[in-house]
């Protein structure tokens, strides 16, 4: 039934877990990192580029897609599903870290969010109640109700402001979005690196029976060992029932240490926009493609990868695409990190079903600083 979402194996040393959270467009197997397509395309890939490597379910931005290019236009071919090509789940953000990186061009009230256009400068609105019709309209899997997120630090009023907002918006978008139908729709946990304020927040959130819940206001701002603090902290809070989501983090030791917490979902940018910069994950350490020691390397990106870029290109190659400027250096470099991070995720998987994660954990080594 859509909606279900099943814990099938936890770790025994830790609160890592796995699950399956049924979607209208297929099961989601976590934990799960999920590509950021935020106009509706993972940039750099062809939608039979970002098949080929099979994420569990990957996300877009109503903020984008309000703006460019209108709900209307995709709506009027079928939805985000056949607009993208993609026929996978999909989970779109609400649009609020969005409008909060407007800073200078939006302005919150009570009722939601006047903001002006990064396009245009046009003047746009945006409510509960229109960002949740905008997400049914797209069609997508998961909905993300619309929130505040301040950024880190923040004084302590801005976050009471935030959360206060956020819990009332919340109570809105459950009202326009009814449940039993396709679309998903999850709650976000604000309140920063207060514990006691999240704990409050998500107490407000309980009672509307959102199908997962998401730690939003986190990587934006603080040190890595306050996230991690921030993330152990807040984890647990979460309903054990649901799936748990934190959003836009991280590296790869981020997602390793959320995962150790309990979570189940995650996405950010960090693969894809490392990839347009010339910078690669790999199984020993981070890679820069313009340093001079890869010029005649005619080895692959990483001897341990199994993804079709470094099976089929040399790293004198890929450095010679990248200070050459060419188109294919990106997408050659978005395969391969995407292939590192869902490896990643699915290594992870297996080693919770397998009573193998702290085995893998450590033989990653992955710890504070490292990416």
């Amino acid at each position: 039934m859509i909606g279900t979402f099943t814990v099938v194996a936890k770790d025994a040393h830790t609160a890592a877990r796995a699950g399956e959270l049924t979607t209208a467009h297929g099961v989601v197997h976590t934990p799960a990192f999920m590509p950021v397509g935020t106009a509706g395309s993972v940039k750099g890939l062809a939608p039979w580029e970002l098949a080929r490597l099979a994420p569990e379910m990957i996300l877009a931005n109503t903020y984008h897609l309000l703006v460019r290019p209108g709900v209307e236009v995709i709506e009027s071919v079928g939805g985000l599903h056949a607009f993208m090509g993609w026929p996978g789940p999909i989970l779109t953000d609400s649009g609020g870290f969005q409008v909060y990186s407007l800073a200078g061009r939006r302005r919150y009230d009570e009722d939601g969010v006047t903001f002006r256009s990064h396009l245009d400068g046009a003047e746009l609105r945006l409510t509960p109640e229109t960002c949740m019709e905008a997400q049914r309209r797209l069609g997508v899997d998961v909905a993300m109700a619309l929130d505040v997120c301040p950024p880190l630090p923040s004084p302590g009023t801005e976050l009471e402001r935030a959360v206060a907002l956020t819990s009332a918006w919340a109570r809105r978008c459950r009202a326009a979005l009814a449940r039993g139908g396709p679309t998903l729709l999850f709650g976000i946990v604000q309140g920063g690196l207060e514990v006691e304020l999240r704990r409050r927040a998500l107490e407000a959130l309980l009672p509307l029976e959102f199908d997962g819940y998401a730690l939003g206001g986190f990587s934006v701002g603080e040190e890595q060992p306050a996230l991690w603090d921030g993330v152990a902290a807040a984890a647990p809070l979460l309903p054990a029932e649901r799936p748990r989501y934190l959003m836009g983090v991280g590296t790869p030791a981020d997602l390793l240490h959320a995962v150790a917490c309990g979570i189940d979902l995650f996405d950010c940018v960090i693969p894809t926009r490392n990839a347009r910069n010339g910078l690669l994950h790999t199984s020993r350490g981070p890679v820069v493609l313009k340093h001079t020691r890869w010029r005649s390397d005619a080895g692959p990106p990483d001897p341990e990868c199994s993804c079709l870029t470094c099976q089929s290109c040399s790293m004198a190659y890929l450095r010679h695409l990248y200070l050459a400027r060419e188109a294919a250096a990106v997408v050659l470099a978005t395969v391969h990190n995407l292939h590192f991070y869902l490896a990643l995720m699915r290594r992870l998987r297996w080693a919770i079903i397998n009573g193998r994660f702290l085995d893998l954990r450590r033989e990653l080594g992955l710890a504070r600083g490292e990416s």
